[in-house]
């Protein structure tokens, strides 16, 4: 089966007046068609730079990103972004912030608006259409954010640390609402955080990254022997603690 996404020997450095930092070093993995990875490592190791680089946003020094076998430069339109905050503008309704990433990429038409009202309701929004943002809880303004990047019907999305803005037991119910929605939709999503807890709970696999310069310190298989195989429920099962010490222990060998 072709991957949806494939990072080859990834390089690239910070260019200062100062000098050059380099911050990330041979990065290489592939996501595969509906796959949920996850990405983890330390404090300014470069993991949002690294999902930068695959947005298109910024250019590798050295290496190669391919999205379906071809260079990302051809069809980087097929990613989805979805930053640590919701950026919804509050002068427009909940309906009218969901379509703006249409009417940016002028692709707003009958179809899409309809569209949007599906997945409204179907996300459990729909009732809010009309709504400023501010008249939404944290984790409907995510939810919100969400429906925003589907209704482009992305190949890929990508999660910068989505959740981080919210109190903790927000973001829990939170990342267990997007991570289910995330699976229904049979997106491939790479989730960039800094919580282990999260990254066990809602991946297939963990990508575990070193110190600056990044380099893939070990990927890290993740699967649950669950009927109902949900991010909350992951946290309750007995591999969960396993998967985590395994990670935990990777990124804190040499203590």
């Amino acid at each position: 089966m072709r991957s949806i996404l494939e990072l080859k020997n990834i390089n690239y450095s910070y260019h200062t007046p100062e000098g050059e930092t380099p911050a990330l070093s041979g990065i290489s993995f592939a996501l595969a068609p509906g796959e949920f990875a996850a990405v983890v490592g330390p404090s300014g190791c470069g993991k949002s730079t690294l999902l930068s680089l695959i947005a298109g946003l910024m250019t590798p020094d050295s290496g190669e990103i391919t999205l379906n076998g071809k260079p990302l430069t051809e069809n980087s339109s097929n990613i989805g972004y979805m930053l640590q905050h919701d950026h919804l503008f509050e002068w427009r309704t909940v309906y009218r912030n969901i379509l703006l990433g249409a009417e940016i990429n002028r692709t707003l038409n009958a179809e899409t608006k309809k569209r949007a009202s599906e997945l409204l309701e179907q996300y459990g929004l729909k009732q809010f259409a009309r709504s400023k943002p501010s008249q939404l809880s944290g984790g409907m303004r995510q939810r919100a954010a969400l429906i925003r990047t589907l209704l482009l019907e992305p190949e890929l999305l990508l999660l910068d640390e989505p959740f981080s803005a919210l109190d903790y037991q927000t973001r829990l119910t939170v990342s267990d609402d997007i991570g289910q929605i995330i699976r229904r939709s049979g997106k491939t999503a790479l989730l960039v955080t800094h919580d282990l807890s999260e990254a066990v709970s809602l991946a297939d696999r963990v990508i575990i990254l070193s110190e600056r310069p990044a380099s893939v310190l070990r990927i890290v298989p993740v699967s649950f022997a669950l009927e109902n195989d949900t991010p909350l429920n992951r946290r309750n099962a007995p591999e969960f603690k396993t998967y985590f010490n395994q990670i935990w222990k990777e990124l804190n060998h040499d203590e």
